[in-house]
Order: structure tokens, then sequence, then C-alpha cells
């Protein structure tokens, strides 16, 4: 729900800034529901599921959807095949501002399925070197990310945790950036205190939704 609340605040945040009213519809997901089909990658449970919520968005009257979430992008591809609305890819976005940005070696934090299939396989179709931290390092980038899940904001202890460990990586294994791959991170980092190489996912997200938006 922390990442929904997230993504509302942004979006209106940036329809004020232009002068535009706002007009967003939502609908929250049974996380546990989605994290344990997530998990378990049964794609296509997962893909009917969100196609049930979306269909609830449409007969709302939205007319495209965004998914403000990782996890769910483990069936991208299946949702792909049904959703009744168009959507504005998380995955796409994120793809789209490393070529802009010419990356060529990457790390990844969030989600413990996330890091591990490399962003839903989607890295590895385009050419780049995504490095692995090692498994001590992926438990701890887990378990923060778990916490911060859970409690809609981080402690200094966690940023420093992540800052540090983001600097690590990006000297031990000469990155040119880290991608933040999880929603929540956004209450880790922001524009002002993240000073390392960096591509912000939710961020790069709500760009792409807003240009979808107020063209």
């Amino acid at each position: 729900m922390g990442a929904g609340i997230f993504y509302y605040k942004a979006l209106v945040d940036a329809h004020v800034a232009l002068g535009v009213s706002p007009r967003i519809l939502m609908v929250h997901a049974d996380v546990r529901r989605v994290m344990g089909h997530a998990t378990a990658r049964e794609a296509h449970e997962l893909a009917q599921y969100l196609a049930g919520l979306l269909d609830q968005l449409a007969r709302g009257g939205a007319e495209i959807a965004a998914i403000p979430a990782f996890a769910p992008q483990v069936c991208a591809a299946e949702l792909a095949a049904i959703t009744p609305l168009p959507l504005v890819s998380l995955l796409d976005a994120i793809l789209a501002e490393i070529k802009r940005r010419q990356l060529r070696r990457v790390a990844l934090f969030g989600a413990r399925v996330t890091m591990e299939t490399q962003m839903f396989g989607r890295l590895q179709n385009i050419a780049i070197d995504v490095v692995t931290p090692r498994p001590e390092e992926v438990d701890h980038v887990t378990d923060i990310y778990v916490r911060v899940v859970e409690k809609a904001r981080a402690s200094d202890e966690d940023y420093n945790a992540l800052r540090s460990l983001a600097h690590t990586l990006i000297e031990r294994e000469k990155l040119d950036a880290i991608i933040l791959a999880g929603t929540d991170l956004a209450f880790v980092f922001n524009p002002e205190n993240t000073d390392f190489p960096h591509v912000d996912g939710a961020r790069v997200h709500l760009k792409a939704i807003m240009n979808e938006l107020v063209p």
C-alpha cells in the first residue's frame, strides 16, 4: 500500500506543478497474494488476478493503467496479453532510461525475486552486464527491503547500510549505476540524498506515466 500512496502523491504533485487537474483511479491489490504468486513464479495466476483489478479500473472509466510495483512484473508478458487497459510498463521505462544513458554495467537493489531474476529476465535482452551482489549482500538488501515495505518508511540505519553497499559495489565491480528496482526504495532514496550513480525505477516510471497523461 505504501508504494501506491507514494505514486498517488507523486502524480498529484506532478499534475499540480503543470496546472492540470488530476483524474486518478486506484485499486489496491492484496500484497500477500501478489508476493505469494511472484515468489512461486506463478505468472498465469498472478496475471489473471491483476487483469481482474484492471477490469475494475476500466469499468470505472480509466483509459490507461500502471502497476506501481516490481514483484507483479514477473507476469508482465502474460498480463500484456489479457489486460483490458493499455499499460505504462515499469520495466520498459527502466530499459528506456538505461539505453538513453548508455549504461553498460549495473547491479540491482530490490526484492529478492527482482534481483535473482535480473528484473524478470528483461535485462538479459539488452547489451548490458548485470552484476549480482554476493549472497550475503543479497540477503542484506532483501532484509532491509522487506522491513521498509512493512513499515512504509526507512530508518537512518537502513539508508546508511544501502548507501554504503552501493558505493562498495560501484567501486568493487566497476559499475555504471545501481538500478533501484523496488518501488519502496523511494522511502530510502530521493534525488537529494542519493550520492551514487543510479536509475530510480519508480521515479522513471512516474515520468513515463506523466508523459502519457500529459503529452
